[in-house]
């Protein structure tokens, strides 16, 4: 143990037992401290783990507020919240705010849209300019009547699926191949409305499990909707219709010629000819990317064989969409509408097209077959939590269903 010599057997045995008690109490200090390192962690990896745990409760509130899914009140409450606040700004004198007030709840109670965010007669006016217009367009192939619809102040950050969903129908309602399929809806309803009518395609069986995902009630939240609703909504009311995802780009930096390529055989299909300008009995086409909807009106091809899209945005306001029925000569008010291959550079497109009219017979097979084989694929999540984790932790709204 040591160098020391002892020549008394008692002090001998005392100096060793000094030497072992001090090491057993070496030995228990290294034990403590190893039990008191192994504490130390446990209450570190707590800690970090509680606060992850706050961080992805407070990420997941976000989320529910950006996807209105927060229990905040839908189109009513907003409207009446932003009116107050144009009030208390100078904006709005209170006369007005109660005579708004007072139409927005006889819309609410009618289920019609005020038509106060309607401007009519610009497919109209379109036509009319590219009859003229021959500087770079080879040919242009338009759509069908529509009305364009944008966000009010009751949906305004949330609105834009109900805008566009308003948009179609508005053409559709145009055309009396439609007629008995919408012979309930003759005129443009509300966007509250328009959630109940989602809710009443889900209890028809329509897409069970997008309805899982909203709990199944859109009505009174500002829950945004996309390709999967609308497609489940057209349904229901027995027009025929196509979802297809362009899953991927297909061509260099990002872009989808594909999908220009498909809505230009969409329009030109049966509209074969040597016209410049096609006005076809089309309906438009809705359009949705993460965050975003827009509505296809008509494609242009260039001289150059470049294709550009025409779309109506609900984000542009009636004050906007009024210089197009004014449209200068120059065509400087088109460029609102048009958008070229290198615009569309989203990771993912879907589009719904409407193609014909279901028979009732055929809308029964889509309910218990095609809506849950399209929707499954579109929408791979198990809950709304699931889907809204998806969403922040990989930053994609869309499943991939395969372009044909």
């Amino acid at each position: 143990m040591c160098s020391l010599t002892c020549t008394n057997i008692q002090i001998l045995e005392e100096h060793v037992d000094l030497h072992l008690e001090e090491q057993n109490f070496s030995e228990g200090g290294n034990m403590r401290d190893l039990e008191l390192a192994q504490q130390l962690q446990t209450e570190e990896d707590e800690r970090q783990r509680s606060e992850e745990e706050k961080r992805e409760r407070e990420e997941f509130k976000k989320l529910q507020r950006q996807y209105g899914l927060d229990n905040s009140g839908g189109f009513k409450q907003q409207f009446l919240k932003n009116m107050e606040r144009e009030v208390d700004r100078g904006r709005m004198q209170p006369f007005e705010y109660h005579k708004r007030k007072a139409d927005m709840m006889e819309s609410l109670a009618s289920g019609i849209d005020d038509g106060r965010t309607k401007t009519s007669g610009v497919i109209e006016a379109l036509c009319k300019y590219y009859q003229s217009e021959n500087k770079d367009v080879r040919r242009v192939w338009l759509s069908a009547g529509v009305d364009h619809f944008h966000s009010s102040l009751g949906d305004r950050g949330w609105g834009c699926g109900y805008r566009n969903f308003q948009m179609l129908l508005s053409s559709l309602l145009q055309n009396s191949f439609y007629n008995d399929c919408l012979r309930d809806t003759t005129l443009i309803p509300s966007i509250p409305k328009i959630q109940s009518m989602i809710e009443d395609a889900w209890r028809e069986g329509f897409d069970p499990h997008g309805a899982s995902h909203f709990n199944n009630r859109l009505h009174g939240s500002k829950a945004w909707i996309g390709a999967c609703e609308i497609y489940s909504l057209l349904t229901s009311l027995r027009i025929k219709c196509q979802i297809i995802d362009f899953h991927k780009p297909t061509g260099p930096m990002g872009t989808h010629p594909r999908l220009f390529e498909w809505i230009l055989h969409y329009y030109s299909a049966d509209n074969e000819g040597g016209a410049k300008v096609v006005c076809t009995s089309k309906p438009p086409i809705y359009l949705q990317h993460q965050g975003h909807s827009r509505t296809v009106v008509g494609i242009e091809e260039k001289k150059n064989k470049s294709l550009c899209l025409l779309l109506f945005d609900p984000g542009c306001s009636s004050q906007q969409m009024q210089k197009l029925l004014k449209q200068n000569s120059d065509g400087s008010g088109l460029r609102l509408l048009q958008k070229f291959v290198g615009n569309l550079k989203e990771k993912q497109y879907q589009i719904v097209a409407v193609d014909g009219v279901l028979s009732l017979e055929e809308k029964a097979v889509s309910i218990s077959q095609k809506t849950v084989s399209v929707c499954e694929n579109l929408r791979p999540f198990a809950s709304l939590l699931s889907m809204l984790m998806h969403i922040w932790l990989h930053g994609e709204f869309f499943a991939s269903f395969h372009f044909p």
